[in-house]
């Protein structure tokens, strides 16, 4: 009797947790979301240039992706908690600097703070969700946090765009820190804990990377997951920027941003269920196929509304893959391995905003805008067709 009462309680807490988790996500999402929707219009005020808009945030993201080295020791020893507070108190304070401050150099200053403090954020935020999840449900938890924060990323671009048309761009920083301040509060008060805790943490950061490549499975969900945020660059760097040079409102990009999580809000926790019972590499295969056609196809369209279309149903896809690919890489790990290589399997996000960043940004000192349409498509393609080399995992098989 004692030990079914101890697993309800270990089930409730962990259930208490989730929600928790799943608000905090919510509200910090939405503050991000404003941030998302400004950005690239906000730094092309100061260049008025795509491709310098494409460098500074490519190297913005460089700065994340060397961040990731240096917090491995941190992530392992210290208090995900605490390191999750630290760093929304860190990109609270910043987006405060930065409704005050218009000069170029301190705003890239303050800039990369908060992608370096980014990066902590989302490690510990990751190691706490799978911590709090049971064996067998981690790609529905997922999913779960995925539709909090699509309900935000919906609802954040079309509120951002409506207050930049009303009282000014520089505004968002306010609102942004505003949510972020309430995420803030509700964690602190949910006295979430870390359980999870090495004694001896690993001093090598860069030889944990290189050991993280030793394995096959592992390289290989690291470019798919990397994939994702590949393709996502089109839709929160380059097309905004489209959407104001033809001649269309700010209004306009929250509108696109907004419409285009739609298919996420509704899609991603099935097709996350979807795959913990068909396997994680058919839901991959037809994901990428979905994202790669659609946005080839973009390079034959002129009209502006029907490319917005074309991108928002490109989604469709990025909702089978989105929210999978973190729960595949938690599933081929052995048990022992998540604080030690979930730090570098995080870099893949920063590699991929980096390589969608700094490679297109190129390629327009040279060629037109419609050229992203073929580099983005051609990408995405090509993992595609890397998807047919994975394991084929089915979470429901390998239950306790």
């Amino acid at each position: 009797m004692s030990i079914l009462l101890h697993k309800e309680k270990e089930h409730d807490y962990s259930n208490g947790n989730l929600r928790v988790l799943s608000i905090v996500r919510f509200m910090s999402a939405m503050g991000f979301a404003f941030i998302s929707t400004i950005w690239a219009i906000y730094v092309d005020s100061f260049f008025h240039n795509i491709s310098y808009v494409g460098f500074l945030s490519g190297i913005l993201t460089l700065v994340a992706f060397i961040s990731y080295f240096l917090f491995i020791p941190l992530i392992e020893k210290e208090d995900k908690a605490m390191l999750y507070k630290i760093a929304l108190m860190g990109a609270i304070l910043g987006y405060v600097l930065l409704f005050f401050i218009e000069n170029l150099y301190l705003f890239i200053f303050i800039a990369a703070i908060i992608a370096i403090l980014g990066t902590l954020r989302v490690t510990s935020f990751g190691i706490m969700l799978k911590d709090n999840s049971k064996k067998g449900s981690v790609s529905k938890n997922v999913g779960l946090m995925y539709v909090f924060a699509n309900i935000a990323w919906f609802l954040g671009p079309v509120i951002a765009g409506l207050i930049v048309s009303g009282i000014g761009i520089r505004s968002i920083f306010l609102f942004a820190s505003g949510f972020l301040i309430f995420s803030l509060i509700i964690f602190d008060r949910s006295k979430i804990i870390d359980v999870n805790k090495k004694k001896s943490i690993d001093k090598n950061p860069l030889k944990n990377f290189i050991g993280f490549f030793k394995s096959k499975d592992r390289t290989i969900a690291y470019i798919i997951s990397g994939g994702v945020d590949f393709w996502l660059t089109i839709v929160y760097l380059f097309m905004p920027l489209l959407i104001i040079r033809s001649g269309l409102e700010v209004t306009w990009v929250g509108y696109f941003l907004g419409a285009s999580v739609i298919p996420l809000i509704t899609l991603e926790f099935m097709f996350s269920k979807m795959a913990a019972k068909v396997g994680f590499k058919r839901i991959f295969q037809i994901g990428f196929f979905i994202i790669g056609t659609i946005t080839i196809l973009g390079f034959f369209i002129q009209d502006i509304y029907a490319l917005m279309g074309i991108i928002i149903l490109a989604n469709v896809g990025v909702a089978m893959v989105e929210p999978t690919t973190e729960s595949y890489f938690f599933n081929i790990l052995k048990k022992k391995e998540a604080l030690q290589f979930y730090g570098p399997y995080n870099t893949t996000s920063t590699v991929g905003k980096f390589l969608s960043k700094i490679i297109p940004s190129a390629f327009l000192l040279i060629f037109p805008f419609k050229s992203l349409f073929l580099i983005f498509g051609g990408v995405t393609l090509g993992i595609f067709f890397l998807c047919f080399k994975i394991r084929d995992v089915i979470e429901e098989d390998i239950k306790s």
